[in-house]
């Protein structure tokens, strides 16, 4: 007969654990953090009760920054209605910041869906309640791109989505039977993918549209106005018709926990996860985290009791930071007429502005460093509004110029000079305010 062992629980305190396998229970941040880094913490499977994605994107910076290097994580999140964009983006070019304003009124911060800029590269998402959150963190050695990808189209199919296949993006995409026109794809995108590679450390995270009442509305936050008009450096998203799976599933019964237990079964089958981790992987509480650890795994809940953790709390604050969302914006130029550099022809003026209305802008880091503001037809004139509008605009960042700002500098630069009155001024303030998303 095989003899039981019994021992102390060295991450409980007072707690006897007797028999071949054990596992402890622990609620505080602070175990939380010294189990991510147990070097015998070779799995790990997180669920997160936060809806904030300031405090799941910082979660997960945490484990990708502080795990052992060899070792697979599993992390699901579910973020409030918010457009994530890459690191490199442009967020005047990738969303339409005249809807996600409420980071920088006051009393705003809570109100409507946020703006979100990520530390991994990769386009602009929208996420909401019916949109699923994976992130695998993995050896750099064993990563590659569609790996955990395919691993997620094999827990769709556990739940009915038969006809899900990864593409040559790495995108999952779903077969659509009802497209009509010819040049229309075939299938919809339902999720997409964004990677950040360490030394020794491979990140995969990616969306997946379940069930999103918002579906046919992203186009609302994801539009820019300004798209005619800037130029920018950095990376532009690839636009694709999007669906949810749970179109696909009518017959079928479909809930977002079965389909966050069949993403942590095939993970598991992936990398040969002990069955207990699993087992509490899959005990999502409704109130308060809870971490469960064993030998060489560690899995539960996790959610706002982290932000204690100082490594969290410090992403956080970058990340809801307006310096981290704005001035981490490549270079780039907006700009109502063709240049030399951008030659597309831009949308007409509105007709209450004169037709010799001209405006561009150079930013670097979010900041303005070069102008060519003028209303006036003649030369020698529009010369001199230009030169007046720089002195004034230079060094200002753009993402703190409101309408009303707006209507100041031009006040100052333009207020005067040839044909402006103060209508002009009101229009051109108007009319740049709303490209720009200046409230």
């Amino acid at each position: 007969m095989l003899a039981r062992r019994c021992w102390s629980s060295p991450w409980r305190a007072s707690t006897i654990v007797c028999g071949i396998r054990s596992w402890a229970r622990h609620n505080s941040s602070s175990r939380f953090a010294e189990l991510v880094r147990r070097d015998a913490s070779r799995h790990q499977i997180y669920q997160s009760l936060s809806q904030d994605p300031y405090v799941n994107l910082s979660i997960e910076h945490f484990l990708l920054e502080n795990a052992p290097a060899d070792s697979n994580i599993l992390f699901l999140y579910i973020n409030q209605p918010c457009v994530v964009i890459g690191r490199n983006q442009n967020p005047w070019l990738e969303t339409d910041l005249r809807t996600l304003y409420n980071d920088r009124w006051p009393s705003g911060q809570d109100d409507g869906a946020l703006y979100v800029r990520r530390r991994s590269g990769g386009g602009a998402v929208f996420h909401d309640e019916g949109n699923l959150n994976y992130s695998v963190i993995s050896p750099r050695t064993s990563f590659t791109r569609n790996k955990h990808a395919e691993m997620v189209v094999r827990a769709l199919h556990r739940v009915g989505a038969v006809d899900t296949s990864v593409n040559e993006r790495h995108d999952i995409v779903m077969a659509h039977e009802e497209t009509v026109n010819l040049n229309e794809p075939p299938t919809r995108k339902v999720s997409g993918s964004a990677f950040k590679l360490t030394r020794h450390r491979a990140l995969h995270h990616g969306t997946c549209l379940l069930d999103s009442p918002n579906i046919h509305d992203l186009g609302r936050f994801l539009r820019s106005p300004a798209r005619d008009y800037i130029q920018a450096k950095g990376v532009e998203s690839v636009r694709s018709p999007v669906g949810n799976i749970s179109s696909a599933l009518a017959d079928s019964y479909f809930s977002m926990q079965g389909v966050i237990d069949s993403v942590i079964e095939e993970f598991a089958q992936l990398y040969g996860v002990d069955s207990d981790a699993v087992l509490r992987a899959r005990r999502a509480l409704a109130n308060e985290p809870e971490i469960f650890a064993g030998d060489t795994w560690v899995a539960g809940t996790v959610g706002e009791v982290q932000q204690q953790e100082p490594g969290i709390a410090k992403g956080i604050a970058e990340l809801r930071s307006l310096e981290w969302k704005y001035t981490q914006t490549p270079q780039f130029t907006f700009s109502t007429y063709p240049t030399e550099d951008d030659p597309r022809e831009r949308p007409r003026l509105p007709s209450s502005l004169p037709p010799s209305t001209r405006a561009f802008l150079r930013l670097k880091h979010g900041a303005i460093i070069e102008s060519n503001i003028s209303v006036s037809a003649d030369v020698s004139a529009a010369s001199d509004q230009s030169s007046r509008v720089q002195q004034v605009l230079n060094g200002q960042k753009l993402h703190e110029i409101s309408l009303q700002r707006w209507s100041e500098f031009l006040q100052q630069g333009l207020g005067g000079t040839d044909g402006v009155d103060d209508a002009v001024v009101t229009e051109l303030s108007r009319y740049l305010s709303s490209l720009l998303a200046g409230r």
